[in-house]
């Protein structure tokens, strides 16, 4: 039987306050196994990205229970969470989010050294090298293009040796070119290290790729990728 790498109960979230908040999660639940490569999809506004944020730790639930790799993170405080997220989440962003001022080797090395990590900086060289950069190590975030940029992304999620890859649209800032090759890249390194992915897209042919595809409308999940039973018609016709 697999392994249950998610576990998501009941959850609802709204963001903003008085007249502007906006009820963006309604009583969603989920499971996702381990190893599994899903991509989320859904129209602007769906709740695809919270939802994604949510799975990341990078937000709190108003109700209802996330639990990851059997660590439920609602008890936790924050330091603990941000703890439990650099162990074990890697997430990969569509805007990259490098430190200009510091070298590709420095933006995977040191949050590495920050959480304690040994041999950060030999972690980093790897990490770089498998991802097709061993000879930009010293080279800036303004020295390389998106494509690159994006390598280095990924090397620093990649870094920690990650259970769960979090991607929220890693190719949105990309030509078509550069971002099937960030995509193969993103897969490729899935399935040689076993890690469950996580990607939030609009290109539905990136979704296709995901072994399960989650639909989201409207702050609800209209298709789990694994069966619409239990759902009301108009829920799955939407």
């Amino acid at each position: 039987m697999a392994k249950t790498m998610i576990e998501l109960k009941n959850a609802d979230l709204t963001l903003g306050q008085a007249a502007a908040s906006v009820h963006v999660l309604k009583g969603m639940s989920l499971e996702i196994d381990a190893g599994q490569s899903v991509g989320i999809v859904g129209p602007s506004g769906s709740g695809k990205s919270t939802l994604l944020m949510v799975l990341a730790g990078l937000e709190r639930l108003d109700k209802g229970e996330i639990v990851i790799d059997g660590t439920p993170l609602q008890g936790l405080s924050e330091d603990r969470v941000a703890d439990f997220r650099g162990r074990n989440i890697g997430i990969v962003f569509q805007s990259f989010h490098l430190i200009p001022n510091m070298t590709a080797l420095e933006n995977v090395a040191v949050p590495l050294e920050l959480a304690n990590a040994r041999d950060a900086f030999d972690i980093g060289r790897r990490e770089l090298t498998s991802v097709g950069l061993g000879e930009r190590l010293s080279h800036y975030p303004g020295q390389l293009s998106g494509g690159e940029q994006q390598r280095v992304a990924i090397a620093r999620a990649l870094a920690p040796s990650p259970k769960l890859l979090i991607a929220d649209e890693p190719t949105g800032n990309l030509d078509t070119e550069t971002g099937r090759q960030i995509a193969d890249l993103i897969f490729s390194k899935q399935a040689e290290r076993n890690m469950t992915l996580i990607l939030v897209t609009h290109d539905n042919s990136l979704a296709a790729r995901c072994s399960r595809q989650i639909k989201v409308r409207s702050g609800i999940i209209v298709d789990d990728g694994r069966t619409t039973a239990g759902l009301a018609p108009s829920a799955v016709s939407a």
